[in-house]
């Protein structure tokens, strides 16, 4: 895929995105967008275990290009916020997990994608916020209601109200980031676990996602119910099959996807 803004390779099955606009700190802009939406559409046909997202230079995403929102109309405002929630929720549907692995700045739009990836990795540089309100806005892409899911309204309202910018410490204090490491360990440490999740079946993967992702919106019957349900379909995979021969048989596990 050939792209202006983004980077991409694929490493024996393991994704790794670059945002590369450095010269305006990777601010998502139109081009940005158009070019994520053709990646999300085409990620799944790519044959990948896991995906990293990261940012090129000193920023993951410093948040949109608020040149571009200079004379927006409401009208076009609300376009703009349901395209970039269609792009996050369908990156955030993947039968993969994403890791988001932070290394500078994220703010604005990119904090949001950060919330959109299954878990963060952050660089101990990293800043992270949602500053929308010092502009006279709220965050538009889905940003109030996936913080206030992860961490609680009464945090959530208080990073988002207040408009500051947090630590990756902070955010890894909060529950937000599972590891805070230092700049050079960044992406070490997330390839490390994209690399264990490689490993693993990958229908058992993308099962225990769906588990957890949408049971989480359920009620505690309905979610159990589901998670017996994927439970249940793991024995009908080869990859079951492969998997308790392998561990009766002491040996590794040759998972195939089927």
């Amino acid at each position: 895929m050939e792209f202006k803004t983004l980077k991409f390779e694929n490493k024996d099955g393991i994704g790794v995105l670059a945002i590369s606009r450095p010269q305006a700190m990777n601010a998502l802009n139109k081009e940005l967008i158009e070019e994520l939406q053709q990646f999300v559409e085409k990620a799944e046909s790519l044959g990948l275990r896991a995906l990293i997202i990261t940012g090129e230079g000193k920023a993951f995403v410093a948040g949109a290009d608020i040149n571009e929102f200079k004379d927006m109309t409401a009208n076009q405002a609300a376009s703009l916020s349901e395209k970039g929630q269609k792009l996050l929720s369908r990156l955030e549907s993947f039968t993969f997990p994403v890791i988001a692995a932070v290394n500078g700045f994220a703010l604005g739009g990119g904090c949001e994608l950060a919330l959109a990836c299954d878990f963060i990795i952050a660089s101990e540089k990293a800043k992270l916020g949602l500053p929308e309100v010092s502009l006279g806005l709220i965050p538009g892409y889905g940003g109030t209601q996936r913080l206030s899911r992860n961490i609680g309204r009464a945090l959530a309202k208080a990073i988002t109200l207040s408009g500051d910018i947090f630590t990756a410490q902070q955010f890894y204090e909060w529950g937000l980031v599972v590891e805070c490491t230092t700049a050079e360990e960044l992406m070490p440490r997330s390839l490390h676990w994209a690399q264990s999740i490689a490993k693993r079946s990958p229908l058992a993967v993308a099962s225990a996602k769906k588990a957890i992702q949408t049971g989480f919106d359920h009620s505690e019957d309905k979610a159990m119910k589901l998670e017996a349900e994927l439970f249940a379909n793991c024995f009908n995979t080869q990859d079951a099959k492969e998997g308790v021969s392998a561990f009766l048989e002491k040996r590794t596990a040759q998972f195939q996807g089927n």
